[in-house]
């Protein structure tokens, strides 16, 4: 699909922060956005990349009243050599899809998906900060735009992505954080979205997220919505827990997200020497094992801050904490490792690393 460029006025054009420590998370965009349009009876049409500009939108539009809407999240890294790298984009535009299906939303040609933002980040390169711990976060969404009252898929989309230069995801950097298991409240269920990119899911996670904050917490645990029993997922990441020399993640079982850097996680734990299991893990055997040594460390995957240490764990008011509250050596490997590959440091021995321009 061709993607016509629109002029970006001097005047419009904003001013760059100078002071990288001071980017936090998702707070500044660049200059530009890419759209492309859907319409019924028409398809994919009119890809553009144009000035960043808030919407006109009608106030009747499907995605205000029926929440047709989903989202993606990567990242653009500037390596030392000048090229611009994107880590697994193929994967996300994947994903993407898979959400849309089940949110009832037309199907992105992945190549329009990729090569777009490859296009929009090479315009914007010159917001790419190169700190460490820093890079471009690539934000797609896609929204149900039809002007009606009705509960059913709507006739008009947009999608677009913004870009956006970010520092550490976690304001305290990399350091361990704490985690209170949630045994009221459900994030998802066997059948329902949980394993969508929607915005429905993470709306009904912020209740459970603020009484965790509230209780000195930095994010929730989500136990299964049948028995409130089985690990899932944290708010914002996929997470593991390392028995030695073997690392143990809830299976993709169709209530959790599909996370790209568990993905990467799990293909990269042989190479360092580390045997994988995706099996129920009960919680109270977790606090168990926890008590007894076996659980030797536990981590957090997600791209917004690719590895998390987890340093305390709260279940049912018993507070338990794993190495010491330090980073743990399996933890900082993978962190190492996978940052490494996508900054450009250590070689791509897996193809995931793809160049834009």
């Amino acid at each position: 699909m061709d993607i016509k460029v629109h002029s970006l006025p001097a005047e419009k054009m904003k001013e760059k922060i100078k002071d990288e420590s001071q980017l936090g998370f998702g707070r500044i965009f660049t200059d530009r956005m890419l759209m492309v349009e859907w319409k019924a009876g028409q398809g994919w049409c009119d890809a553009r990349i144009e000035p960043y500009a808030p919407f006109v939108l009608d106030p009747a539009c499907t995605v205000f009243h029926y929440a047709q809407e989903i989202f993606e999240g990567l990242k653009a890294y500037k390596w030392a050599d000048g090229r611009v790298a994107l880590f697994r984009p193929e994967m996300n535009a994947r994903r993407f899809n898979q959400s849309g299906d089940r949110i009832c939303m037309p199907a992105l040609p992945e190549e329009t998906f990729i090569d777009g933002i490859k296009k929009l980040v090479e315009l914007e390169k010159g917001w790419i900060p190169t700190a460490p711990g820093t890079s471009l976060y690539i934000r797609p969404t896609m929204i149900a735009v039809e002007p009606v009252l009705g509960v059913h898929p709507s006739n008009h989309y947009y999608f677009y992505a913004i870009l956006s230069p970010v520092g550490a995801y976690y304001a305290a950097g990399f350091k361990p954080v704490s985690i209170l298991v949630e045994d009221h409240y459900v994030r998802a269920v066997p059948g329902g979205t949980g394993e969508a990119k929607t915005g429905g899911n993470y709306a009904s996670s912020l209740k459970a997220g603020m009484e965790a904050k509230k209780k000195g917490y930095d994010q929730v645990l989500w136990l299964d919505g049948r028995e409130r029993r089985y690990i899932e997922e944290v708010g914002a990441m996929n997470i593991f827990f390392a028995y030695g020399k073997k690392i143990v993640t809830a299976p993709l079982n169709g209530s959790i997200l599909s996370g790209v850097t568990r993905d990467s996680v799990i293909r990269l734990a042989p190479t360092l020497g580390y045997e994988v299991e995706e099996c129920q893990i009960d919680v109270n055997d977790l606090m168990a094992d926890i008590r007894a040594g076996k659980v030797t460390e536990a981590f957090g995957s997600g791209t917004a801050a690719v590895i998390t240490p987890v340093g305390k764990l709260c279940y049912k008011d018993e507070v338990l904490s794993l190495t010491g509250g330090q980073v743990g050596e399996i933890t900082q490997k993978f962190y190492d490792t996978l940052t490494g590959i996508q900054t450009g440091r250590l070689p791509d021995e897996f193809g995931w690393v793809q160049f834009v321009g």
